[in-house]
C-alpha cells in the first residue's frame, strides 16, 4: 500500500485516510450505528487507511469516543488526526474558543475519550477571533513540547463565503504564516475535489512549497462525485446537504455531466472501477503531500476508497478530468 508523509515530522500515513465525521455528526443521522461504523474503522485500517481524522465537537465527543474503541485494539496500525477550537451549544449553534486554558483542557479530554496517550496530528478547527492566533497556536505548540501532541495542523474549512467574494483562503494563507512564526505548521486540511478546485490556486502550492501535508476534505463531494446520488431525493433536517446550495435538485442535475465524466474515464479502467476511485486518484495525483479524507459509515465503501491508491491515471484520463465542466450551486 502506497504510504505518504505528512509535514516536516515525516510523519508516515497511508495514501487515503478516513474521515469519522459522517459516523457521528453531520449527515443522515438515522443511518449512524455505532457498531457498524467500528466495523467499518476496522475496514478502513486493515485496507491501509491509517489516517482517521475526528473531532471534539463531532457529535459533539461521540466521535472521538467511537475512534477510542477501535483504538483500545488497534492504536499501533492508526495514525489518530482530531481538532480543538468549537464548541456546540444550543440548537447545534457552533462558537469558536481558542483560550490557551481551554485548548489544554480539551486535549486532555480528548487523550481520554481516544484512549491514547498521544495524538498524532492536533489540527485548530477554527481560529477565534476574539484570540490572537499567536496565542492559540502558541499552546498547542506547549502540547507538543508535553508529549501529547506530536505535529499540529489547520482546519481551513467554513470558507464558502469567500468564494462569492473572490477571496477565498487569503485570510487562511495569513494565518498561517503567522503560525509558522510560532511553531511549525504540519499539515492544512481544506475542501478540495473534482468539483471544488479552488485550493489548487494558492492553498496547495503554498503547503506544496513548505513541506506541509494537504488534507484534502470533503474529496468526494458530499458523495456526489460516487454516483451513487439521485437528483430530487431529498436528505433528513439534520443531513448538511439539506441546506448544500449543490444539493438542490435543480444543481444536482446540473451537475451531472461531472460524474458521467467519472464515468467515462472509470470504464477505461474496468468495471470494478467506480467514480469514486477515480476522483480519489485524481487527488492523489495533485502531489505527493496530498492526502484524500473521504468520509464513510459503511465498510465496502471504506475499502473501495482505500483501493484507489492503486489506480493509476493516464495523461488522457487527467486531460478529460481537466476539461470537466465547473460544478454549479444555487449561488452561481
Amino acid at each position: 500500500m502506497e504510504r505518504r508523509t505528512i509535514g516536516a515530522a515525516a510523519l508516515e500515513v497511508g495514501a487515503i485516510g478516513l474521515g469519522c465525521m459522517p459516523m457521528s455528526w453531520g449527515y443522515t443521522s438515522s443511518q449512524q450505528h455505532g457498531e457498524r461504523s467500528l466495523r467499518t474503522v476496522h475496514a478502513a485500517l486493515d485496507a491501509g487507511s491509517t489516517l482517521l481524522d475526528t473531532a471534539d465537537m463531532y457529535g459533539p465527543f461521540k466521535n472521538e469516543l467511537l475512534v477510542g474503541r477501535a483504538l483500545k485494539e488497534r492504536r499501533a496500525d492508526a495514525f489518530v488526526s482530531t481538532k480543538v477550537g468549537l464548541l456546540v451549544g444550543g440548537d447545534a449553534h457552533v462558537v469558536a474558543n481558542g483560550r490557551p486554558g481551554y485548548v489544554k483542557r480539551a486535549c486532555d479530554a480528548s487523550l481520554r475519550r481516544l484512549r491514547t496517550d498521544v495524538i498524532d496530528l492536533y489540527q485548530l478547527h477554527r481560529a477565534d477571533p476574539e484570540v490572537p492566533v499567536e496565542e492559540t497556536w502558541g499552546a498547542m505548540a506547549e502540547l507538543v513540547t508535553a508529549g501529547k501532541v506530536r505535529a499540529l495542523g489547520v482546519s481551513a474549512m467554513g470558507a464558502r463565503a469567500a468564494r462569492r467574494s473572490g477571496t477565498l483562503y487569503e485570510v487562511t494563507i495569513r494565518q498561517l504564516e503567522r503560525m509558522q512564526q510560532v511553531f511549525p505548521v504540519s499539515a492544512v486540511q481544506a475542501e478540495l475535489s473534482v468539483w471544488s478546485r479552488e485550493a489548487l490556486d494558492a492553498l496547495l502550492p503554498w503547503c506544496a512549497a513548505r513541506g506541509v501535508g494537504f488534507l484534502a476534505a470533503m474529496p468526494l463531494g458530499n458523495g456526489f462525485l460516487t454516483g451513487t446520488l439521485t437528483p430530487g431525493q431529498g436528505f433528513e433536517p439534520d443531513d448538511v446537504r439539506a441546506r448544500h446550495p449543490r444539493f438542490t435538485a435543480e444543481m444536482m442535475a446540473a451537475n451531472q455531466p461531472v460524474v458521467a465524466g467519472l464515468r467515462r474515464v472509470a470504464a477505461r479502467h474496468g468495471d470494478e472501477v467506480t467514480p469514486a476511485q477515480v476522483a480519489l486518484a485524481w487527488l492523489l495525483g495533485r502531489g505527493p503531500h496530498v492526502v484524500p479524507v473521504p468520509g464513510t459509515k459503511r465498510e465496502e465503501w471504506a475499502r473501495e476508497n482505500a483501493a484507489a491508491a492503486r489506480l493509476a491515471l493516464t495523461p488522457q484520463d487527467e486531460v478529460e478530468i481537466a476539461r470537466l465542466p465547473a460544478a454549479r450551486g444555487s449561488w452561481d
